[in-house]
């Protein structure tokens, strides 16, 4: 015998209590010891705790050698109730050594602890306490510790015979199957256990699985002993499989059956797949932007983790007027099957093959059975795709049933199990989801690429629209034409009738366009009463010349609504796809330039673009060029006018106005370039500047300790329409920290009742902001107080065209005084703008006017010296 074979160390634990004694090789790392069945090592006795003792395998130091070291109480560090004595002496915690008797509690449960290098004192075995550890200890095949504690260097020889017998029984006793071949693979022994759980073995011999390939151990030392899984049949057992040389056998030993231990492995497995399938499959379907594609990755996503053939969504439906029925809608299946879709459509669930499914699956319950237990109308419907095995989850939202998600498995009849169950009501709560999100998606696609009122293109869509039939036109060396349309004293019907039925109008307007154009067609709502129609596919001049008379001749006919009859007109622009407008914008700005020129021919008439309309001069081009650099090259500058109270003399308010010094023309009067920059759009990122650097202004004069004052400032048309203006003026005041109290928003009387819900609306929003309204240039526009008195509001500027003629034109006087008069009966400050003499200021001074703004006072002052203004008024 080799050396070593006698110096490999066992450590094995003999214990006994009431139900007798056992031996029990120490070969784990940890062991719970106590009377609850849980523990590895279960001991009998009415002393011993549910969880008496830790055992832990422990390395001895300053050696490679290991012993085990026993502990009092449970994991968690809770000790015994009746203790632990280590040969008569109560502890804790002990180092165990060769020979160690253990007490838990009473005599009733103890052990003995041994660490033996091999069978050879014979004293040792004849021990009655060992009794049963001789056959352990012979047992050659038994893994080995190779950590070392205390080594027995002692003969074997001389055994006796009743050790010996002990030694051979062992085997024979044991409830682990030992098998024993020759080198050629012949059983040449087969413990009780292992005849009984392998009946079959010596029959099959070297064909048996448990036989099969081990004799490949005897040419390789390197892997002598080795542990493997073997599968017999259904079950899975852990073998160990020794090479015996000095006895030219091969033992193997069945440590133990691991079939459930397989059969959880792959059910976690399974369960892994499954999981990571929903993972993937909701990916898709939140990250895939078409709902279609996202749906059918999602469903082989899944088909293939569930290794099901095929993968169904049912969607319900009306049809005709039968009722509630159900479509295949996407389907995903194995390459070597086809499709099922056309039978599975507009299937009736009052069918006889459906109205069970239908009430189960309303009910919000699965179904999981197998094509041969289903009922017959059943069976034949699942028979034209050889299905043999189904799996179906409803589809709800909301709380409502509104299809079914399924797998099919047509090659095997199976149970699904409970996690591809899960998986596909998992599935389905997220396909819910994406269909959910894609109803919304449309909605709000819906919603930003048409007009609410009309439901007509709008400007955006038909910008998409516009860009699409240009390229197809360039691609078919076709033409296209583009109309700008606007309907003629549309305001007048608004100012005199009211919005409402302007707006109900405009849908009439709307739906007459649409019906006198060619299906291919384009209407859309510009905005206001102006539309823009896009006619692709145009091969002679003649076509759109008949569309534009058809589109003015069907909106001549009279309109209707609530016992009024409304005549209405329009004007044409019309550009064509040429040299001259090569492109989208060069086609609505010169149909745009058209329109105007047809409203200055009459009205109710069409012309088309031609290069001669091109009205901007070389300045004004040269202008607007200067404009788009004035912000970045700071050429613009804010000056500050105040406003005064009538009575007092106090300055009770500034007003924000834009200056630009051009370097070579000098200063651009506003009344040139801002109407450039509001047909431009840089009317928006100016005023935006404008607003900040005179909010800034303002909390600089009050952190220098001036008086708090009101700053008012301008917004144009364009601004306040654009659609993040509370955003925008939100995030100014935050960065400059002025209260909102301190500031007022001026806007136009034009500009307040060009649509009039949507002034109150934001002027709501801004009023909750804590701003303050006005409206400037009141009287140059054609409302009255008792429409205005419908916004919220809080002064009113009276424009200076009326205060020059009020001490020349008695009627100018009289309107001026009703404004105030009015203006004040509803809760309004009245300023004056544009005062310039004496006795304009003593004539408001008599009507009650609060404050004033002009020359006679101030005129527009830079910020140094607004600020030298405020400090001599504060003095």
């Amino acid at each position: 015998m080799p050396g070593n074979e006698w110096e490999k160390i066992r450590h094995i634990l003999v214990v006994q209590d009431l139900q007798g004694q056992r031996t029990i090789p120490l070969q784990e790392a940890t062991y719970s010891i106590g009377r609850h069945s849980s523990n590895a090592i279960v001991l009998h006795g009415r002393s011993v705790s549910r969880q008496h003792a830790i055992l832990l395998r422990v390395t001895v130091p300053g050696t490679d050698q290991c012993s085990f070291r026993i502990i009092d109480g449970n994991f968690k560090g809770q000790g015994s109730t009746n203790g632990l004595l280590v040969n008569g002496t109560r502890c804790y915690s002990r180092n165990l050594q060769h020979g160690d008797v253990i007490i838990f509690g009473s005599n009733q449960a103890q052990a003995k602890y041994y660490s033996v290098s091999h069978i050879s004192e014979q004293a040792f075995f004849a021990s009655a306490e060992v009794e049963d550890l001789s056959g352990y200890l012979s047992d050659k095949s038994q893994p080995a510790n190779p950590l070392q504690t205390i080594v027995l260097d002692t003969d074997f020889e001389g055994a006796s015979e009743t050790a010996l017998a002990r030694l051979a029984s062992f085997p024979e006793l044991i409830p682990n199957p030992i098998i024993e071949t020759d080198l050629e693979g012949k059983v040449t022994y087969l413990n009780p256990a292992a005849a009984i759980k392998f009946p079959d073995l010596r029959k099959l011999g070297r064909q048996h699985p448990i036989l099969k390939e081990i004799l490949n151990v005897t040419g390789n030392t390197q892997i002598n002993p080795f542990v493997r899984e073997v599968t017999v049949g259904q079950a899975v057992f852990e073998q160990s499989v020794h090479h015996l040389p000095e006895s030219d056998l091969i033992r193997t030993y069945i440590i133990r059956d691991i079939t459930e231990q397989k059969k959880a492995e792959i059910e976690l497995r399974q369960r892994d797949r499954l999981l990571q399938a929903v993972a993937e499959a909701t990916n898709c379907l939140v990250v895939e932007m078409n709902y279609e594609t996202a749906i059918s990755k999602a469903l082989a996503v899944v088909g293939e983790a569930a290794r099901a053939d095929r993968a169904y969504l049912f969607k319900n439906h009306a049809y005709n007027s039968t009722g509630a029925a159900v479509s295949l809608q996407f389907e995903w299946y194995r390459p070597h099957l086809a499709a099922v879709r056309p039978h599975w459509q507009n299937q009736l669930y009052e069918s006889v093959a459906l109205s069970r499914w239908y009430n189960i699956l309303f009910n919000g319950q699965s179904i999981n059975e197998l094509t041969r237990e289903l009922p017959e109308a059943e069976r034949e419907l699942l028979k034209r795709d050889s299905v043999q095995s189904l799996l179906l989850v409803p589809l709800r939202l909301e709380g409502q049933f509104w299809g079914f998600l399924g797998l099919a498995d047509c090659t095997q009849e199976r149970y699904w199990s409970k996690h591809e169950e899960s998986t596909l009501l998992t599935m389905a709560a997220s396909i819910s989801g994406a269909w959910q999100r894609r109803q919304v998606e449309e909605k709000i696609r819906y919603q930003a690429l048409h007009d609410l009122l009309t439901g007509l293109p709008n400007r955006l869509l038909f910008n998409e629209l516009l860009a699409k039939a240009i390229a197809n036109a360039l691609r078919r060396q076709e033409s296209l034409a583009v109309m700008f349309l606007d309907l003629d004293r549309f305001k007048v019907i608004n100012d005199t009738l009211g919005h409402t039925l302007g707006d109900r109008l405009l849908q009439l307007v709307a739906r007459r366009l649409r019906g006198c154009l060619r299906s291919g067609d384009t209407v859309s709502r510009w905005g206001g009463d102006e539309f823009t129609i896009l006619l692709p596919r145009i091969k002679y001049l003649e076509e759109v010349t008949q569309a534009a008379c058809r589109i003015l001749k069907t909106l001549e006919e009279v309109f209707y609504l609530d016992g009024h009859e409304f005549y209405v007109s329009a004007s044409l622009g019309i550009s064509l796809l040429d040299e001259h407008s090569p492109d989208a914008e060069a086609l609505i700005k010169h149909a745009d330039a058209a329109l105007y020129h047809a409203k200055d021919g009459g009205r109710n008439n069409y012309k088309y673009y031609t290069t001669s309309l091109s009205g901007k001069t070389p300045e004004l081009l040269n202008l607007e060029k200067s404009l788009r650099h004035a912000l970045e090259k700071q050429e613009l500058t804010v000056y500050y006018q105040p406003r005064v109270n009538i009575l007092t003399g106090q300055i009770t308010g500034m007003e924000a106005l834009l200056r630009w010094q051009h370097p070579e023309m000098g200063v651009v009067s506003p009344s040139v370039f801002i109407p450039i920059a509001e047909e431009t759009g840089l009317i928006i990122s100016i005023g935006e500047w404008v607003l900040r650097t005179a909010c800034m202004q303002n909390r600089a004069w009050q952190q220098a300790g001036l008086p708090a004052l009101k700053m008012a400032v301008n917004l144009s048309p364009k601004q306040f329409r654009q659609p993040n203006l509370l955003e925008v003026v939100s995030q100014i005041l935050a960065e400059t920290g002025l209260a909102p109290e301190f500031l007022e928003l001026e806007i136009t009387e034009t500009t307040a009742i060009e649509d009039l819900q949507f002034t109150r609306t934001v002027l709501e929003k801004l009023q909750q902001m804590g701003i303050d309204i006005a409206i400037d240039d009141f009287g140059t526009g054609h409302s009255s107080l008792s429409r205005l008195q419908l916004l919220p509001l809080h002064n009113l500027k009276i424009d200076g065209s009326f205060i020059k003629s009020l001490t020349t034109d008695v009627k100018v006087a009289h309107i001026v005084k009703a404004i105030v008069t009015l203006g004040r009966s509803l809760g309004l400050r009245l300023t004056a703008e544009g005062v310039e003499k004496p006795e304009e200021f003593d004539f408001l001074k008599s009507i009650n006017c609060e404050d004033v703004q002009g020359y006679l006072f101030y005129k527009p002052l830079s910020a140094e010296k607004a600020t030298e203004i405020l400090q001599e008024d504060r003095g």
